[in-house]
């Protein structure tokens, strides 16, 4: 079967083939260097070189391992869908019978590990840590985010160490153990990035079982059989339950999270998968914080006579998630409500304004992403974690774009010309990351102060 070598050659070479797939010859030469050619290409790599999908998924899609010839010292695999093995040393809890599944992500960010770990978005995606060193400064209970892991597991370079810091309450191995998160190590992430960069984000399976042996071919199988996070509503899994309130503020140094008990404006936060520190800036902002499940209707949040109401982040695809939650929105925007979304939340406010979303490709996922504001021309650093976004495209003309990613020029804000409304597609809360965006929860307080 032929190559990838074999197929640029078919396709008339380098600069042929990244005209007829609408890529560029950088792109092809990492094809040569992966010795893989993303699926969303083979289409017309088809219609050129008159090969076949046979061909194509038998020439270009590596051979599983043998059982047998586990490479010496790995005691777990990181097994994608197109048969591609990733072999490492397990930490965390072993696998079961049935390993976790999901989408294979990387993440840039050099700290907050155990933040990143709590963030409800990363249900449904196995994190690849492309800083090395992760494990080095512990855990302990201040620094997560929500009360369970929604993520399905981590991929890292280095072998976990010993914390070494003041902070840790215990190491990051047993931290996962205790929480059932399996983990790898000593995986090539530079490797594994490059081929999610170009390739897009694989479904694959984690494995680390007590035993020591692996099903490879059961393993690929029940990565491709995962379908995808396209389609899938999993905000109503990580979201609350019923109704609470919330009064802590952000950690400072020396005393830690604080209380805030003399708030002045009320706030209604939908919970599709809140982080906690956004919480705590509603707080800090001077708001008495009421959390409603992703489910409430316009009725129910309305009920709590809100004088602001937030759209929270969440995982999965907010066209999925949007069947129960823009009737919600439009119902709130209906009432004249002050309204701020982030992330998910900014999703599916354009999804009530009428536009659509779309996959990204690879998402963007760190602590260092440069958002444009249009509005003032300045530049901020932010910290994301998205695989959907806004097709600015089809924003209706009462709502206008604010925000615009400097990576890729997708759209990372919005708001309305007729109505108290904004939202962006970054995380202005961070934890982990920069705190540049901070201010956009003052702007939402002045918003409720201009309408009351």
């Amino acid at each position: 079967m032929p190559n990838v070598d074999e197929i640029i050659d078919r396709l008339g070479g380098a600069d042929a083939a990244a005209r007829l797939t609408g890529v560029s010859t950088e792109a092809v030469r990492k094809w040569r260097q992966s010795g893989s050619i993303p699926s969303r290409h083979w289409a017309a790599v088809i219609a050129a070189t008159g090969l076949s999908l046979a061909d194509l998924q038998t020439g270009l899609a590596p051979e599983p391992t043998d059982p047998s010839d586990v490479p010496a010292g790995a005691t777990a695999a990181l097994v994608l869908a197109d048969g591609a093995v990733f072999w490492g040393r397990g930490f965390g809890a072993h696998t079961s019978t049935h390993s976790p599944v999901g989408e294979v992500c990387f993440n840039t960010g050099m700290t907050g590990y155990q933040e990143t770990l709590t963030d409800p978005s990363y249900a449904g995606q196995i994190i690849t840590f492309t800083f090395p060193h992760i494990g080095n400064v512990g855990a302990n209970p201040e620094d997560i985010e929500a009360g369970t892991i929604a993520a399905r597991g981590l991929v890292v370079k280095q072998d976990v160490t010993d914390p070494s810091n003041w902070r840790a309450v215990q190491d990051l191995d047993a931290w996962l153990k205790a929480r059932g998160i399996t983990g790898i190590s000593g995986v090539d992430t530079r490797a594994l990035t490059i081929r999610i960069r170009d390739g897009g984000a694989p479904s694959g399976v984690l494995a680390f079982p007590a035993n020591g042996r692996f099903d490879l071919a059961a393993l690929q199988a029940q990565a491709a059989a995962w379908p995808g996070l396209e389609g899938m509503d999993l905000a109503k899994d990580v979201s609350c339950r019923q109704t609470y309130h919330w009064d802590e503020t952000v950690w400072a140094w020396p005393t830690g999270t604080g209380r805030q008990d003399a708030p002045r404006h009320h706030v209604v936060a939908v919970d599709y998968g809140a982080k906690r520190n956004i919480l705590r800036c509603l707080a800090a902002a001077g708001c008495r914080v009421t959390v409603v499940p992703a489910t409430a209707t316009a009725e129910e949040i309305l009920g709590h006579a809100p004088d602001g109401v937030f759209l929270s982040n969440g995982p999965g695809d907010p066209a999925a998630t949007g069947a129960y939650a823009v009737p919600a929105i439009r119902g709130v925007l209906d009432a004249g409500i002050p309204l701020f979304g982030i992330c998910l939340g900014h999703q599916l406010l354009g999804l009530a304004l009428g536009a659509k979303t779309y996959k990204l490709d690879r998402g963007h996922r760190g602590a260092n992403q440069p958002v444009k504001d249009l509005e003032t021309g300045k530049v901020e650093i932010t910290s994301q974690n998205h695989g959907f976004a806004v097709d600015d495209k089809t924003l209706p003309g009462n709502a206008r774009v604010t925000h615009v990613s400097l990576f890729d020029g997708s759209n990372e804000g919005l708001a309305c010309t007729d109505k108290p409304a904004f939202s962006v597609q970054y995380h202005p809360e961070a934890s982990p990351g920069p705190s540049d965006s901070h201010h956009l929860f003052h702007r939402f307080v002045r918003l409720i102060e201009s309408r009351t």
